[in-house]
């Protein structure tokens, strides 16, 4: 019954994400969004028929935290991508309507504007593809798309919003773009690390923070082969060896190549501090864990990546590698939307 709903959502999101609407055009009144950008840090692509504005971002974010968007009511896109925890969740599965657990733990959103696929396991290739997603899957808002823009388009602001940053009343293209583009303005780059790294302020990361950070690029953790980049990830897929038997396909589940089992997408490390519990399914709670899987290598799966290595710290050398994976957390929100 899984695999239908899952292969039903896939079809939507495939005829209702390619589907082109009229070409309109673009509201003269809407001003650009005054993105900012940390150090570091590339302008995001941006679709042409979504351009980053004032109004869609606003509408956006007013969207991403309304509960009317799921079928009772109840649910919004903020009750499983808490700000406070970097637009991630604090619990391992998270909960739809009806209290129905979800089956993958809650990526935060940080920098996803410079994802090339979204999920964990790459399923779907822009974020307004990526918007429909949750409030279709029976397991979280269950709501169809078009009825869920339906429970919105009678509030006010939103359809001046609405008709400012697309010419057009509120409806199922409005809803999935407005998401996206609120979504794009969550940049993160703003922790000690990168002010460390980026600007050269020698001061910004303590001694074991630094000697961290040394431990973290080292030969012998290899961190950096996956973690690298302005996101610290590559966005590559990878069997870390969690399980010998998993219950999730992972990447498999959308190339259909056994080879791809078990694998998902590189997370970012960026505030990882605050998106705990980890892994696709939420099944470490802490950093220590995480850092204990590692230095193990992984369990011998037939797709665990090649790239783990077997190391060993002692209590000073993980404290330290702890301490640097603390300064990638942001010091200001990553929310520019007041």
């Amino acid at each position: 019954m899984k695999n239908v709903l899952h292969t039903a959502l896939v079809c939507t999101l495939l005829i209702v994400g390619c589907r082109k609407d009229p070409a309109i055009p673009m509201p003269q009144t809407d001003a650009p969004f005054p993105l900012q950008l940390p150090a570091g840090a590339p302008f995001p692509e941006v679709p042409d028929d979504n351009p980053l504005t004032v109004a869609s971002v606003q509408l956006g974010k007013a969207l991403f935290f309304d509960p009317r968007l799921s079928r009772d009511g109840t649910v919004s896109c903020a009750s499983c991508h808490h700000p406070d925890r970097a637009f991630s969740d604090t619990v391992a599965l998270s909960v739809g309507i009806d209290q129905q657990t979800g089956g993958r733990n809650a990526p935060s959103l940080a920098n996803v504007a410079y994802h090339p696929y979204f999920f964990r396991d790459g399923g779907v290739s822009t974020l307004e593809r990526q918007v429909i997603a949750p409030v279709q899957d029976p397991l979280e808002m269950d709501h169809s798309l078009e009825l869920a823009a339906a429970a919105v388009s009678g509030d006010v602001e939103y359809e001046q919003l609405s008709r400012s940053a697309y010419g057009r009343p509120m409806d199922e293209f409005v809803v999935t773009r407005a998401i996206a583009n609120y979504e794009r303005t969550l940049i993160s780059g703003w922790s000690r690390f990168d002010r460390y790294f980026y600007q050269n302020d020698g001061t910004a990361l303590t001694d074991a923070e630094v000697r961290g950070w040394d431990l973290f690029r080292s030969a012998a953790l290899n961190c950096t082969v996956c973690h690298n980049g302005f996101d610290l990830s590559d966005h590559s897929f990878q069997n870390i060896g969690q399980y010998l038997d998993y219950a999730d396909p992972g990447r498999e589940r959308i190339s259909l190549d056994p080879l791809d089992n078990g694998k998902f997408k590189v997370p970012t490390l960026r505030n990882i501090a605050l998106t705990g519990p980890y892994m696709h399914d939420g099944s470490i709670p802490t950093l220590d864990g995480v850092i204990d899987h590692f230095a193990s290598g992984g369990l011998p799966h037939p797709n665990r990546s090649p790239l783990l290595p077997n190391f060993a710290l002692n209590a000073d050398q993980k404290a330290d590698l702890i301490a640097f994976l603390n300064a990638l957390t942001d010091e200001r929100s990553i929310d520019q939307v007041p």
